[in-house]
């Protein structure tokens, strides 16, 4: 559909609070994790599986929900995501039990599902040029500055006025983001010829990845060569050969693997994976702290202030070395700074006061790379594809990012978990944030490997 119409602040300001719902109040479970538990009286591996759900679902369904969004509408998606949003932030705030704590993050990530891959190809279908990469900048200063403030946003809130409250602002937020994008013009693709969903695609991958994550939340409390993780490992294997045997032989399936012949976005789609992936950082650190040292959840939120001032401050600092140096640069240098944050917080041998300063400091750190990395990522994902797929990219880039959240929190919840039960909290903190080290390092050797050179002819064109 064509459309004169150029984005505005108030859109931009529309799609930031429907993007916060997600990234700022539903990730707030990877700091209020204990006084949930406490209130709903639930189980570690319930609390574990709870708080990788709603990433999980959202990266299952984010590229459907971009080729939907494609296809009808992607102001439509938006509305739908904020909607859902309002409904799974109700369900949390009246829970009782496991029931509807589960119910309502499984909401939670469709309704970013929705919300994450629409209002990208908002930013690409109504910016442009420098434009595109200020809104886009604004756009990461809601999902990972989101993610920054998430921390002591929600211990700050779980401490003095109760969890479910933070769920209550959720909604107020949904609400004005919703008011917001509403009236803006309707942007879709009008295909020549009418596609069938692939169904089939859908239904593997979605078994492909609750297995997977089943596997991985259950195995410190099942074992994880009991009966039941075998049958769950079998599952995800037999899934995961059908997914992409069937997948690769289909033109209209689910993730359009075409896309990844440009080197320029699976370099990002991958780091982002792997730079997402290391979320189980704020829940180890926050988890240990409060176990293992005794802080509040306001307390260890207080911890991650340096992330917030960092993240939010470099997201700009990132967009504007995009212009100067291209994508490869600030990308790598983001991923550094990042893994060596993480490795500050990692020495958890250091007593005392000490170590609370090393947290402090290691959080900035991994603010910082975050935040230098995002814009850079995000603009050379859409920039990279074709207008007629902007929606399926921005979904398989977003569902990159959510599945690699869901993922590394759950391996980390997992092997933290495991370990502080049979060995020190000390050690296990360890452990637990040298897994997301390793994710860094990877995501750094990915960048090496994939994303391209910028020769100056090449950034002198875009300006």
């Amino acid at each position: 559909m064509e459309t004169n119409y150029k984005g505005t602040n108030r859109l931009i300001v529309g799609i930031v609070f429907g993007v916060i719902t997600f990234w700022l109040f539903a990730q707030t479970m990877l700091n209020i994790g204990p006084a949930v538990q406490a209130d709903l009286g639930i189980s570690s591996s319930v609390l574990n599986i709870a708080i990788s759900l709603t990433g999980l679902f959202s990266g299952m369904f984010m590229v459907g929900s971009g080729a939907m969004a494609d296809k009808l509408g992607r102001v439509k998606l938006t509305k739908i995501g904020l909607v859902l949003s309002i409904i799974g932030s109700l369900c949390l705030v009246v829970a009782q039990g496991s029931v509807l704590l589960i119910i309502g993050r499984i909401i939670q990530g469709f309704s970013a599902a929705a919300i994450m891959p629409a209002t990208l190809s908002l930013m690409k279908t109504y910016f442009e040029g420098p434009d595109r990469q200020r809104a886009l900048s604004y756009w990461s200063i809601g999902s990972w500055g989101g993610s920054g403030i998430c921390s002591l946003f929600g211990g700050m809130v779980a401490t003095y006025l109760g969890w479910r409250y933070i769920f209550v602002f959720s909604i107020i937020f949904a609400i004005a983001g919703f008011l917001l994008v509403n009236g803006t013009p309707e942007s879709k693709v009008v295909a020549a010829e009418r596609t069938t969903f692939d169904f089939s695609g859908l239904v593997s991958f979605v078994i492909m990845m609750l297995t997977f994550n089943l596997f991985i939340t259950n195995g410190s409390s099942l074992g994880w060569i009991s009966p039941l993780e075998i049958v769950f490992a079998a599952v995800f294997i037999i899934s995961t050969i059908i997914f992409f045997k069937v997948e690769l032989a289909k033109t209209n399936s689910l993730i359009d693997f075409s896309l990844f012949k440009n080197k320029a976005y699976s370099g990002a789609t991958l780091s982002n994976f792997l730079l997402n992936a290391s979320a189980g950082t704020m829940f180890v650190a926050n988890t240990y702290v409060q176990m293992g040292r005794g802080y509040s959840s306001f307390q260890s939120g207080l911890l991650t202030i340096g992330y917030l001032v960092c993240v939010l401050s470099s997201i700009r600092l990132g967009e504007k070395a995009l212009q100067k140096h291209g994508a490869r640069k600030p990308m790598l240098m983001g991923t550094s700074i990042a893994g060596i944050g993480i490795l500050l917080m990692s020495l958890t041998f250091i007593p005392g006061t000490i170590y609370s300063v090393l947290v402090f400091v290691g959080y900035a750190f991994y603010g910082l790379g975050l935040g230098y990395y995002a814009t850079p990522s995000t603009d050379t994902a859409i920039s990279a594809a074709p207008v007629s797929k902007v929606g399926v990219a921005s979904g398989v880039y977003k569902m990159a990012s959510s599945l690699g959240g869901a993922i590394g929190v759950a391996i980390s919840s997992s092997v933290y978990s495991a370990m502080s039960t049979s060995t020190s909290f000390e050690l296990a903190g360890m452990i637990g944030l040298w897994v997301n080290v390793l994710f860094v390092v990877i995501a750094v050797i990915s960048v090496v490997i994939t994303a391209p050179r910028e020769t100056e002819e090449s950034l002198a064109s875009t300006h």
